[in-house]
Formats: C-alpha cells, structure tokens, sequence
C-alpha cells in the first residue's frame, strides 16, 4: 500500500513539475500556446486508455457515421471526411499499437488468406509509387488513407464480424443510417416536385452530388435484398423490408444516376454468373471488350470521332432531354470524361511504369489534354480527376498498379464465387451472393467513375474484401465440423 502511495506521489511531483516548465517556457518566450502541452501530456494518456478500451464500440460507431460524414476540407489541397476518417484513423492507430507490442495476436485468418498478400503488393507498389511521385505530400496522404481505410475495413472485421448476430448488425449499422438519409431526402426533394436540376442541393450536407448519393444507394439496397431472403415469410418484419425496398428503389429512381442505374442492371447479371459458376467468364468478356475497343479507338485515332460539340454539349434541366443527350454524345458529363480520358491515356504514355504518383492527375493533367475534346466545364471547379478508376490507377501508379489492383478485385471475385459454391449455410451463402453483386457494382460505377479513394463507396469496397477474409473462415470451420 505505501508503495502505491509513493508511486502516486511521484506522478504528481512529476506532473506539477512539467507544468511549471512549461508554464516558464511560455513565460520567457510569450507564446502561450506552450502552456497546453502540460494538459496534452496529462489528457492523452486517458484518452488513449478510453479509445482501448471503447475500440470495438468504435468500429460500430464507424460504420453507422458512414452515410451521415461530410467532406471537410482543412486547405484548398487537403480535406478529409468528417467525422467517419477521425475514426478511421482512432481504430487503426489503436490497432498498430496494440499489433506492435503484441504481433502475436494479429489475426491469422487475415495473415494467411492469399487475398492479404496482394493487398500487401497493392499498398507496397502505392509505397514505390509515392517515392517517384511528382507530388509528394499528396501520394504521401493517399498511401497513409489506404492504410487507415485497410486496418477497420478488411481486417478488424475477421476478429468482430465472426457469428451471424454479428453480421446482422454490422447490416443495421448500415441500413438504418442510410434509410435515414433517404427519408429525409425524399421529403426534401419531394419540395421541388423531385426535379433533376434540383437533386444535388438536397443531398447536403451527407453527400457530394447525386451519384455519389445513388452509389451508395444501389450497394446498400442489395444488402436489403439480403435482408429480404433472409427474413421469414408472412411476419411483420417482412413486410417493413418490402416497405423499406419500395421506399429505396423510388430513392434510386429519383437520384437520376445512369452509373447506378447501370449498375444495378449489371449486379443482377452477376447473380446469374456467379450461380452458373460463369463469373471467370464474365471477367474475361470485359476485359476483353475494353482492349478490344481501346485498340479500335487508338487505331488511326478514331476517337476524334468521339470529340464533343462545344456549343451542343450542355447541361439538361429535364431528366428526359438528359437521357436523350446521353444517347447522341451531346451530354456534357460524358462529353468531359472523353476530354479527361485522353488526357489520362497519354498522361500513361509518358510514365507507364510508376505513373505521376497518388493524387496527381489534377494538379498535371491541364497539358495533356486535347483542345477539340473541351467543353464549357472543364475549368473543372470541383477538382474532380478523370472518371474511370482503373484509367486513374494506372496513369498515377504505372501499368504495375493497375495489374496488381486488377488482379486483387478479380481474385476477390473468383474466390466468392468458389466461396459460394461449397458453403453450406444459407446464410452464409446468401451473405456471399450480396458481397460478389456489391463487389460487381462498385467495379462498374468506377469504370466511369473514381469513387474508390471516397468514404462512401471506398468503405464500402474495403469492407467487402473484409468479408471475403470473413467468409473463407466460415467455410474453413464448416468443413471442420462436417469433418468431425
């Protein structure tokens, strides 16, 4: 007892004598700002104590924060997505600390699945990367948010989404936020007589546009399709899921998003694929199609073909002029991914082996470009980057990243699939057909996107390679046990 006493006494001397100092420092300086240091030291220590030992309740507080967080930019170069990155980064540095003193205890399940080991090749080629990039504060930022969106999303979920109960929530954890935002955009839209030209200023401030909004949307509404199946027939609960479907398909409607629209059709493709064990096949014609087309473009630069009309390329106030637009190439969204692609392809020409470097393409891209695909908005206020992820990956990281990428999101496929196909469960099963459709979506939205990198559909990406790691283990114990 007396010698807990002197230890107390110690850290109170301790303590009384940091204070002085830097009061003193403060003092002999002027700069007042010394004095918190003391309060920093004695606050930290408490705070990090609570952080361990609240950190499970965090990654639940996480995923409900996902469709309520806003984008915050602290400069004109630097924002982050508030408050979900704060959190974000609380987990993953909670987690480093803990692996760091007890390396041990880093999940086996995460350690020994092959998809861990492309990740470990994704993120070291985005390291590589970084050291030749142009810019390196920015590929600096861009390779630490790869890890702080890694650490909560694919590998904290093999130690707690490990039971069904679990599962379930991590779906209401989900589904209740976004319901929440739906709702409240809906009675907000539906002022405007749910106009085209109005939607985006609805969305404030959970989201950026309204694709960003339908993206979401289309991923979370196969989760509650998931709900759906699971839930019995003929009870209560059942019809509030169908009320709850109804509800977001007229949200996905009228979030007048053609990606998500698309991506809707091509994740019902996917059921189809992934249940006649077609999904190898299914890769293969894309990629096919792309080098197919993107040779057919290059070949005696016949996508000048493509080049917009400068004056006819505008924005449509009326949703059906709109779609009519989009079908003649007189839309100016799609008019400007042409302007920026170009611009991107031979941005990858100049560097294919290491690309410019993470977050570059809009600080370099204006010389690239070409004059005859310009339109009136690429002035290109929301400094927005070139609308297709894998055009991004690769004029940023060099062909490299793109074929290590390419080659994690098509294992991942592959691998549900085989997943699917030898579980036994049904819920399990059915949980495996929703990740593969997610997975399948978020692919399609970013060929003519870049949403990856964003808190939305990047956690989203994540957490579905989380669930791959999730699903292996369920498989591995239900074999076990049939074996028993």
């Amino acid at each position: 007892m007396r010698s807990v006493f002197i230890s107390y006494q110690r850290k109170e001397i301790l303590s009384l004598l940091v204070f002085i100092s830097f009061a003193v420092i403060a003092i002999l300086t002027q700069q007042w700002q010394w004095v918190c240091i003391p309060f920093a030291w004695l606050i930290i220590p408490t705070f990090f104590q609570f952080v361990t030992k609240t950190t499970e309740q965090l990654f639940w507080l996480l995923l409900c924060l996902l469709p309520l967080s806003t984008e915050l930019n602290i400069t004109p170069r630097l924002g982050l997505d508030f408050p979900d990155e704060i959190v974000m980064i609380l987990l993953t540095g909670v987690a480093l600390l803990y692996w760091w003193h007890r390396p041990q205890q880093f999940p086996l399940a995460v350690w020994k699945h092959p998809v861990f080991f492309l990740l470990i090749m994704h993120v070291c080629w985005i390291g590589i990367t970084t050291i030749y990039a142009i810019e390196p504060l920015p590929a600096i930022k861009f390779l630490l948010a790869k890890i702080w969106y890694i650490v909560p999303f694919v590998i904290l979920p093999a130690i707690w989404l490990n039971s069904i109960s679990r599962i379930q929530k991590l779906v209401a954890c989900l589904l209740w936020p976004m319901g929440f935002v739906v709702v409240v955009t809906l009675f907000r839209h539906g002022v405007d007589a749910f106009s085209f030209e109005s939607i985006n200023r609805h969305l404030s401030p959970f989201f950026r546009n309204h694709v960003n909004y339908a993206s979401m949307l289309v991923c979370l509404l196969a989760v509650l399709f998931c709900v759906y199946q699971l839930t019995p027939q003929n009870t209560r609960k059942r019809k509030w899921v169908i009320t709850a479907l109804l509800a977001g398909a007229l949200a996905l409607i009228l979030a007048y998003s053609r990606g998500a629209w698309l991506a809707l059709v091509v994740g019902v493709l996917a059921i189809v694929a992934i249940r006649k064990k077609q999904m190898g096949v299914l890769i293969v014609l894309a990629i096919t199609a792309v080098l197919v087309s993107t040779v057919w473009l290059v070949t005696d630069k016949r996508y000048f073909r493509f080049a917009p009309d400068h004056d006819k390329t505008i924005f449509h106030t009326d949703f059906s002029q709109h779609l009519s637009a989009t079908v003649e190439l007189k839309d100016v969204s799609n008019a400007e991914r042409f302007y920026r692609w170009v611009a991107g392809a031979r941005m990858l020409a100049e560097k294919p082996l290491t690309g410019f470097g993470p977050s570059s393409f809009y600080l370099h891209y204006r010389p690239y470009t070409v004059k005859r695909f310009e339109t009136w908005v690429s002035n290109n206020p929301e400094h927005s980057t070139v609308h297709n992820y894998f055009l991004l990956t690769a004029l940023e990281q060099g062909i490299m990243g793109l074929i290590i990428f390419c080659a994690l999101y098509f294992f991942m496929l592959i691998r549900l699939q085989k997943i699917y196909h030898q579980l036994h469960s049904y819920f399990y099963r059915s949980v495996t057909l929703t990740v593969t459709v997610i997975l399948v979506m978020i692919g399609t939205i970013n060929f003519i996107s870049d949403m990856i990198e964003t808190d939305k559909i990047g956690s989203l990406f994540w957490l579905c390679m989380g669930m791959v790691i999730v699903l292996d283990s369920k498989l591995r114990e239900e074999r076990e046990s049939l074996a028993g």
